[in-house]
């Protein structure tokens, strides 16, 4: 059986566990830094790096259910869950910003075009050009898709970083969502999809983070105490 081996820790929530689990999830994200880097298509990376660590960690946390102690399994519901809800926060707080002119709040609320990127993601994985006038509906399903991917793994990260929702506070939620998002400011996203940026940009993209961060970080709080 898989406790009876010498690295059973890896399939435990422990340092090496956590450590395992928080890799699988990164690779969300890193299917955008592979493409940017010329390291592989996005496309080649999803299909042959994501998908099978997103197995992985279904398998980890499955195995977790039937014969562990049910931490690694909770973790990455909790921590799934409340990624999910934490993008969809991110989301609702930028809707004002998208739909400005349609809304005829453009007076107050400057216009950004926040949500062009999507279709953009699910056009490289999916192989279409990634500069088109219209995007496929596969390809807005294939990027919004992809997009919570990344709230998921967000989630999971997030828990698998700091161990123990319930005693860390939560504002460490809010360090790795605006981490993540200063990050990718300084890599090429901004120039790959012709993204100006402004400080306006920055200012409303950085609120955004941090609704997210809040969002998953007192969530988890609260859940993991169930």
């Amino acid at each position: 059986m898989i406790s009876d081996l010498p690295g059973r820790r890896w399939f435990e929530w422990s340092r090496p566990g956590r450590f395992l689990l928080f890799t699988l999830s990164a690779t969300s994200i890193w299917c955008l830094l592979a493409e940017f880097y010329g390291v592989c298509s996005m496309q080649a990376f999803t299909l042959a790096v994501l998908f099978p660590a997103t197995v992985a960690i279904l398998a980890l946390a499955i195995r977790d259910r039937i014969c562990g102690d049910g931490h690694l399994w909770r973790a990455v519901v909790v921590g799934g869950l409340a990624g999910f809800v934490a993008a969809c926060a991110y989301d609702i707080f930028r809707l004002p910003f998208v739909f400005a002119r349609e809304w005829g709040i453009d007076d107050a609320v400057p216009p950004l075009k926040l949500f062009k990127v999507f279709p953009r993601f699910g056009a490289i994985i999916l192989g279409e050009a990634a500069e088109q006038p219209n995007d496929s509906l596969a390809a807005h399903i294939t990027g919004w898709a992809y997009h919570f991917s990344n709230g998921v793994s967000f989630g999971v990260m997030y828990l698998a970083m700091v161990g123990d929702a319930r005693r860390r506070n939560w504002w460490w939620a809010v360090a790795l969502a605006t981490g993540l998002e200063l990050a990718m400011l300084v890599t090429p996203y901004p120039a790959f999809f012709s993204i100006p940026v402004t400080p306006t940009f920055i200012a409303v993209t950085l609120t955004a983070h941090l609704v997210f961060g809040v969002v998953l970080g007192l969530l988890c709080k609260r859940w993991a105490g169930r």
